[in-house]
């Protein structure tokens, strides 16, 4: 007979361990100097409880989580605070309370509890209102009480959306980081904006050049060389946010406040401000006239309307920033440049590109694609670059896959521990099938990285591919049309950088692109048709 039944009837399993916290609280601290008082009265009703579960495994801990004196409206009690370390700490099983409002009376907080203690895999009693999450009706009773503190949630939402259109209304300003210019006093309770006489003196200055420059970036220059910085500010955790140097974008946020000239605005309803503006109305709209004339005439620059070659594919090397494409006209000329965005942001002073004749760069670009086919130097480094571009992207991947495997070995190794030590309970079962959908994801995941590698190794360009794709650059290139040409470019090119230092261009290749017009794949429609 073996160790496991003795005369016939197999051993008893002994039921697992279950550590329960009494926690207690009063909302007064009147009768808590008394020898018997009420958290003793709780406790006594908790502790006998726990004992009539002994069969279950359960026990009481010694500890005691008292709040005497302390309201049920905020979680902010050192017996709370006490029991939800030890939670963390892992110390605990579950929580037994006299009644639910004794651990919480708001909704909320009631719920962000829940949330925690099922984080912890910790059960939660009610002795005197037969409230166990370990059961299934206990949970059906959590989830009607956090359905209410949704609802709750809703409704404060609503009533707080309501208080700041209303005060919107009777000008109030709304909060948030103060606006440069002016200050926040709160010595009556409510913030309010009050004027800060050097910033204010800033701000006319700011309005007052832009109407002679008619430039949001010759303002944020000239703002620059001044030694002027945006406005800071110290948040409720005590960071210093803002402080940093003026840009177009600075500027045109300023320019474009509405509460300088008095106003608050609420869902594009203008309202007259409770505080004192600091630029005349009249300054305000003529600045907002002149900021719409200068839009209007910029409005081509949002289209290729020019075929500029290199649009989207150029950067500047020595800040990384890309360069767009733009023009100015003398005449009925237009002349093309490619400028980098920094500069445009921040100032020509803070890059050394400056501005590119759009045509000379472009025809250096497509004369360095020519060469690939002709100068075996060039083809070489060409060669060169598309290995080290796929062996970036191999190591990366590689890395990817190293960490989805660790996880995958994790979830493995909890399931089979889930499966031998735990007892089987609807939360081992529900954790099981979580760490299920992850191992299938991470293997999806694993398979496409794989997948992946493979390409990255099949688009190596060879000096084949190379021969094959600009043998005959020229003639296909000269029947294109502008458009597809632009196009031939988009699917060839990843990227070209400009160093404004030695005036030279680096071209890096998409691998697939090449392969693409090695077989004749790179056409434009009309070649299609």
């Amino acid at each position: 007979m073996s160790r496991g039944t003795q005369n016939g009837k197999h051993a008893a399993t002994p039921p697992p361990q279950c550590r329960c916290a009494i926690y207690t609280r009063k909302s007064s601290e009147e009768g808590l100097k008394q020898e018997f008082n009420s958290l003793d009265a709780q406790r006594e009703a908790a502790e006998a409880y726990v004992a009539s579960q002994r069969n279950e495994g359960w026990s009481a801990l010694p500890d005691r989580y008292d709040d005497g004196g302390f309201s049920g409206g905020n979680v902010d009690r050192p017996g709370l605070k006490s029991l939800m370390a030890d939670i963390e700490a892992g110390k605990i099983d579950c929580v037994v309370v006299y009644k639910v409002d004794r651990l919480s009376r708001s909704l909320m907080d009631f719920a962000r509890l829940m949330e925690v203690f099922d984080r912890h895999k910790v059960s939660f009693v009610s002795v005197t209102q037969h409230f166990n999450t370990t059961h299934s009706m206990g949970r059906l009773t959590l989830n009607i009480l956090l359905s209410f503190a949704q609802f709750e949630r809703e409704i404060i939402g609503e009533r707080i959306r309501d208080k700041i259109a209303a005060a919107k209304k009777r000008g109030k300003w709304g909060g948030g980081p103060p606006p440069f210019g002016y200050d926040v006093d709160r010595s009556n309770g409510s913030p309010r904006l009050v004027v800060n006489p050097a910033e204010a003196s800033r701000v006319r200055h700011i309005f007052e050049r832009y109407l002679e420059l008619g430039s949001l970036l010759s303002v944020g220059e000239d703002l620059c060389k001044r030694g002027w910085k945006t406005k800071s500010w110290r948040t409720k955790a005590g960071v210093v946010r803002g402080g940093v140097e003026w840009d177009r974008h600075s500027v045109y946020c300023t320019l474009t406040n509405p509460i300088y000239m008095g106003k608050v605005v609420h869902k594009g309803e203008t309202y007259q401000g409770q505080h004192e503006a600091i630029v005349e109305e009249e300054t305000f709209r003529r600045a907002h006239v002149l900021m719409q004339k200068n839009s209007r005439t910029r409005g081509n620059e949002l289209r290729n309307q020019f075929g500029a070659l290199l649009r989207k594919l150029l950067y500047c090397k020595g800040c990384g920033s890309a360069m767009v494409h733009t023009f100015t006209r003398r005449g009925n000329k237009a002349y093309r440049y490619y400028v980098c965005c920094n500069a445009i942001k921040k100032g020509r002073a803070r890059c050394q590109s400056g501005s590119l004749p759009a045509l000379e760069i472009e025809k250096a670009v497509v004369e360095q694609i020519r060469c690939v086919g002709q100068d075996q130097s060039v083809l070489e480094e060409t060669l060169s670059a598309s290995r080290a571009q796929a062996d970036a992207a191999i190591e990366q991947l590689d890395a990817e896959l190293r960490i989805v495997n660790r996880g995958l070995g994790r979830n493995h190794a909890e399931i089979r521990r889930l499966a031998t030590t735990e007892p089987a309970s609807s939360a081992s079962a529900g954790r099981i099938t979580d760490l299920n959908d992850q191992i299938r994801e991470a293997e999806r995941r694993a398979s496409d990285i794989g997948a992946a590698v493979e390409r990255h190794r099949a688009e190596v360009l060879s000096a084949e591919d190379l021969h094959a794709a600009f043998a005959d650059f020229d003639n296909v290139w000269t029947a294109l049309a502008p458009r597809e040409q632009v196009r031939m470019l988009q699917l060839l090119i990843n990227k070209v950088v400009y160093d404004a230092l030695d005036s030279s261009i680096e071209v890096s290749f998409y691998p697939s692109g090449v392969k693409a017009l090695a077989g004749g794949a790179v056409e434009g429609p009309e070649a299609q048709a």
